[in-house]
C-alpha cells in the first residue's frame, strides 16, 4: 500500500476481511513500534475497526490497551485514538454489548492513561480531537476524570489552534451539561 487512499486502504482491509486470522497480524505489526510499516498496519486496523468489525477487537482488547502507549509514529497514534474513541462509543452504547461486558477496569483504565499522555505531549489536532471525546465518554463512570479533563482543556489545549479550541469547547460543554443533570 502506497498512501493511506480510502481505495488502498480498503482494498487491504477486503484482504484481512477476507480471512480473519490475518487481524491478530495486523495488531501485531500495528504495535512493532520501530517498524515504520506499523502505520500502514494502523490505518487498516482503524479502516476496519471503523468501517467494518470493531467486534474482532474484543479479544484483542488486553493488548490495543496494553500496547497503545508504546506507539512512537505521529501517523499510527492518530488512527489508534480514534480507535480508543470507536472502543469507549461502544462501551457507552445504550444497547446492550460485548464491549460493556468484556472490557475490564484495568484495560479502561490504560486507555485513559495513554490518552491523558497524549493530552500532555505534542500531538496532532485529530490525535487530541479523539482522545477529548473518549476521555469525556470514560469520565461518566469516572468521576475524576471530568475535572482533570476540564482543567487541560482550559489551560492548555483550549489555546493551541482553533481546531483544537472547538472540540474542547465542545467537550467542556459536555462536560457541564453532564454535571448539571447530576445534580
Amino acid at each position: 500500500m502506497e498512501n493511506p487512499k480510502r481505495v488502498n486502504r480498503q482494498n487491504v482491509a477486503n484482504f484481512v476481511l477476507g480471512n480473519q486470522n490475518l487481524f491478530e497480524h495486523l495488531i501485531a505489526v500495528t504495535f512493532d513500534v520501530d517498524n515504520k510499516l506499523s502505520i500502514k498496519a494502523a490505518w487498516i486496523l482503524e479502516w476496519i475497526c471503523t468501517h467494518h468489525q470493531l467486534e474482532w477487537m474484543l479479544p484483542h482488547l488486553e493488548e490495543f490497551s496494553l500496547k497503545i502507549a508504546t506507539l512512537k509514529f505521529d501517523s499510527a497514534i492518530r488512527p489508534c485514538a480514534k480507535i480508543c474513541e470507536h472502543l469507549a462509543n461502544a462501551y457507552f452504547s445504550k444497547k446492550e454489548n460485548d464491549f460493556q461486558k468484556t472490557m475490564t477496569d484495568a484495560q479502561m483504565n490504560a486507555i485513559i492513561e495513554t490518552g491523558f499522555d497524549w493530552l500532555i505531549t505534542p500531538q496532532k489536532i485529530a490525535v487530541r480531537a479523539y482522545t477529548m471525546n473518549t476521555l469525556y465518554l470514560f469520565g461518566l463512570t469516572k468521576t475524576w476524570i471530568h475535572p482533570e479533563l476540564s482543567h487541560l482543556i482550559s489551560t492548555k489545549i483550549i489555546h493551541e489552534s482553533k481546531g483544537c479550541k472547538a472540540r474542547g469547547t465542545q467537550v467542556l460543554n459536555l462536560i457541564e451539561k453532564h454535571q448539571k443533570s447530576g445534580l
